[in-house]
């Protein structure tokens, strides 16, 4: 079953109550379903909040600024004599961790848990009406089942990070977008804008959001500008998406204002993001070893054992794959230069550079291996490895040297993970055709490709684009039902 077509109508007034009644119709049809399964949702949260709560070195980074920024009026990081102004971190995560600290107290970060819980049930709901927008009521609830039990929001909502309002800002944008495109009028495209502006204040990347979906709407200009519609018509569609994209544009940008302001009052320079290495201001940036990551690194376990060691840990070379190495003599240059990290556990400008010469040296040898075969090996670890980064789970999974518990949970996970991809791609192939099916795929593309880019390969990276996931394996888990239900009826 497929939306009506793209109609775009500025003037419609009675949009809101209609949505409104729509969702409540659904919801009051189906009182024990949502009921039961949000129930579900709830207690698969609270099971990984109690039992493998996650509070990682980047919750007490969010922290700490929380706490500065609550008890100090400095939105900074605690040093040795002083607490020093930071932009390393947009301010939604610690302004939502400051919230909470005011209520519940200092460093509560299990009250942080819960509340994300309910952002994460609430994300289910979104997805469920973004399914119904595009697929049928039906398919909604199989997209709300498959999110209130997916193992990977969850384990997710339990840990003090951006990931549970980037997925539920996401999905609310992407919600929005398709409200503005089936014409509910300018108020639907300031909403999603928002939404973009709520996902870049959680994390960077979030950027890529409002990206995508303007990339969609120019997409859609290109499509009318030879249309066999009247001039009239024609001209009217495409100011109409063009004004849409000015407002998407605007209201996105406008949340990121006075972060902006305040980081050239404060640095005295031009920061609306934050830096692309998380790094202060000032300090010194190993840019050959963060080339020379990207001439080898694949997988999350490098991440771990290399890419985070840096600075102040050891680098063991056993833990190099075969793949950071073109011949013996390269194996013992990188063997050389990780010795000589070992010994002062710090990358200088001088070391650095002998990274970068390095680097050089490997990408000259197989252009196509850096600019494509690696970032597509990223992408595709992002993507299907098992989801247990967070969880005590050993991050070699390949290697099932785990106690048994774990060792359970990892090969479940894994199976899961495979399920719903598999489950979303059988939606994508088989039923009929999605309307702005374009849009959701385009976003999740334009995300892969970028994160295929990075150093630092992390699953959690992809967990935007399950809003999508979800939608489309609710399509095909709706096509088996149709298709079994009339099998029935010819029998």
């Amino acid at each position: 079953m497929t939306a009506p077509p793209l109609e775009i109508d500025e003037a419609a007034g009675t949009g809101k109550t209609r949505y409104s009644a729509v969702v409540r119709e659904l919801v009051r049809k189906n009182p024990r379903f949502f009921l039961f399964a949000t129930l579900a949702g709830m207690a698969l949260r609270l099971l990984f909040i109690l039992r493998v709560p996650a509070l990682t070195a980047d919750s007490f980074v969010y922290g700490d600024i929380a706490k500065n920024w609550l008890q100090h009026g400095i939105y900074g990081l605690s040093g040795i004599t002083r607490i020093s102004p930071t932009d390393i971190r947009l301010p939604g995560y610690p302004a939502f961790l400051a919230l909470v600290f005011r209520i519940f107290g200092m460093e509560h970060y299990r009250a942080a848990l819960v509340f994300q819980m309910v952002v994460d049930i609430a994300t289910c709901f979104v997805i469920a009406d973004l399914t119904r927008r595009l697929l049928s009521p039906r398919a909604a609830k199989a997209a709300f089942l498959l999110g209130a039990l997916c193992p990977f929001l969850a384990n997710y909502a339990a840990a003090a990070l951006t990931e549970t309002w980037e997925v539920f800002f996401t999905a609310l944008a992407l919600n929005f977008a398709i409200s503005g495109l089936e014409g509910r009028g300018w108020l639907r495209w300031l909403a999603c804008g928002l939404a973009c502006g709520g996902a870049i204040l959680m994390r960077p990347d979030g950027i890529l959001l409002p990206i995508a979906i303007e990339l969609y709407l120019a997409s859609l200009i290109l499509a009318r500008l030879p249309s066999r519609l009247p001039p009239e018509g024609a001209t009217s569609t495409i100011e109409s998406l063009l004004r849409a994209g000015l407002v998407l544009g605007g209201s996105a940008l406008l949340l990121l204002v006075p972060w902006t302001v305040r980081n050239w009052r404060t640095f005295d320079r031009f920061q609306p993001l934050a830096p692309r290495y998380a790094n202060e201001a000032n300090t010194f940036v190993p840019l050959g070893f963060e080339r020379w990551m990207k001439t080898w690194i694949a997988d999350y376990a490098s991440t771990e054992e290399v890419y985070w060691a840096v600075p102040g840990s050891p680098i063991d070379p056993a833990n190099l794959p075969t793949r950071a190495f073109d011949s013996p003599e390269q194996r013992d240059e990188t063997e050389a230069l990780l010795d000589d990290y070992n010994r002062q556990l710090q990358i200088d400008p001088a070391l650095d550079h002998r990274f970068e010469q390095l680097a050089e040296e490997r990408v000259r040898q197989d252009r196509w291996r850096y600019w494509v075969w690696l970032p597509l090996l990223r992408i595709a670890d992002m993507w299907l490895r098992p989801r247990t980064e967070i969880l005590p789970c050993n991050s070699r999974w390949w290697e099932f040297d785990e106690q048994a518990l774990w060792l359970g949970v990892m090969i479940a996970l894994g199976v899961v993970n495979l399920l719903y991809l598999g489950a979303a791609t059988l939606g994508l192939v088989r039923g009929g055709p999605v309307l702005h099916l374009g849009l959701l795929l385009g976003f999740v593309i334009v995300r892969s490709a970028f994160l295929g880019t990075l150093e630092n390969p992390e699953t959690r990276y992809t967990l935007e684009g399950y809003p999508v996931v979800i939608l489309l394996a609710a399509k095909a888990l709706g096509n088996r039902r149709a298709r079994i239900a009339r099998t029935g009826c010819r029998s």
